[in-house]
């Protein structure tokens, strides 16, 4: 809306709107949805992406506030689609360098003593290094999202069944159609890992990996595997295909990183950002959010100028280990053309880099693990748009 034409709205006369005059709709719908006008905020396959099976959606970054995600809006990434799976028949195994094996029942899991944590998951090729760049905040690093997890710890399971001194590892297995396989350093299986049953206060969503699923705080998306029917305890690393031929980072002279499990700092702006439009001049917030595999955010700067001069943001309270923390900074926009972007320190005090300094240290050959800062250009016209397009 012009000034011209917010001028002339608030000079018409106060009008009593038809929805005001009318019955609205009945109570107890048997669960609630978005209102109807809210046509944006849903998740959407990636660009490109033809095939629905062995494929991911994105939770729509540009159109959320704060940093819990919704969860039918939380992102998604399957390698066999989503299996519908009876929890009066799913079990869970530990098995293997354990004193005593195991297998429980959901209903035996809900039993043990209960803990909700709020930690992220992000996907490790969020996003790839090379173009196409996306053009909304959901296209550019839509694969993460935060939620309430409650569950039990690993800890607890792993003291029931009594690990042996010569296990190192977990072998986890999901019980989709991929056996999605991936190992699990014990150090960290004491520490913090969730087995969980419950997302933002309600059982977990199908495509979250219903009845039960990993949630394994600050490491790799795939990592939390989903639909979780098996613990191997063992002494060495399964090497499966997803931590092998999948999931590893390619450098510049040929070799591998392989277990690069941690998601560094981590920031992006959501608005404005791509898509969006400045409909007037004057003062503006710049929001978005930042996260970190290895702890809390200690702060994020914003620049308006592509990075020549950078001014701290504010943190929205609480901010929490290993979960998204939203932020927020105001910022002045003349009409002028503008590149904005943020930049986040974690609690190490690491860094989020840029995307040459990124390349610099590990060529071009990467597709995983980019935390890299991400411009927006504002148009003279203030149409928001990728800055790296």
């Amino acid at each position: 809306m012009t000034a011209q034409a917010s001028e002339a709205a608030q000079l018409e006369p106060l009008t009593i709107p038809e929805w005001t005059k009318s019955w609205g709709a009945p109570t107890a719908s048997p669960y609630g949805k978005p209102s109807e006008f809210e046509t944006l905020a849903i998740r959407n396959m990636y660009p490109g992406l033809t095939e629905p099976m062995s494929a991911y959606s994105t939770t729509p970054l540009q159109e959320l506030d704060g940093a819990i995600t919704p969860n039918g809006l939380f992102y998604e990434r399957h390698h066999a689609g989503v299996p519908a799976i009876d929890p009066e028949q799913h079990k869970l195994v530990i098995h293997g360098l354990v004193d005593r094996p195991l297998m429980f029942s959901m209903d035996e899991l809900r039993q043990f003593p209960s803990v909700s944590p709020i930690f992220f998951i992000e996907c490790s090729g969020n996003p790839s290094f090379l173009p196409p760049y996306g053009k909304t905040a959901a296209e550019v690093s839509g694969l993460v999202s935060c939620a309430q997890w409650t569950g039990v710890w690993l800890k607890t399971i792993l003291e029931h069944a009594g690990v042996q001194p010569s296990a190192t590892w977990i072998i986890a297995e999901g019980a989709d159609g991929a056996a999605m396989t991936r190992s699990i350093p014990m150090e960290k299986c004491l520490d913090d890992v969730l087995v969980a049953y419950s997302q933002n206060g309600e059982r977990l969503r199908p495509e979250q990996g219903y009845p039960v699923r990993l949630v394994i705080p600050g490491y790799e998306g795939n990592m939390s595997i989903k639909w979780l029917r098996r613990l191997h305890v063992t002494a060495q690393p399964g090497h499966t295909r997803e931590e092998t031929a999948k999931y590893t980072d390619l450098m510049a002279d040929g070799r591998s990183r392989e277990f690069s499990f941690v998601m560094e700092c981590k920031s992006i702006v959501t608005y404005p950002s791509g898509t969006h439009k400045l409909s007037r001049k004057g003062t503006h917030e710049m929001r978005g959010i930042a996260w970190s595999g290895n702890g809390k955010i200690t702060h994020v700067d914003v620049s308006i100028d592509g990075g020549n001069t950078w001014h701290e943001a504010v943190l929205q309270e609480p901010v929490m280990s290993k979960a998204l923390t939203a932020f927020r900074a105001p910022f002045e926009w003349d009409g002028e053309e503008l590149i904005i972007m943020s930049r986040a320190v974690d609690e190490t005090g690491y860094v989020q880099p840029t995307l040459e300094q990124m390349v610099a240290a590990r060529g071009k050959n990467s597709f995983y693990h980019n935390n890299s800062i991400q411009p927006w250009k504002v148009s003279a016209n203030g149409e928001v748009t990728n800055g790296r397009a």
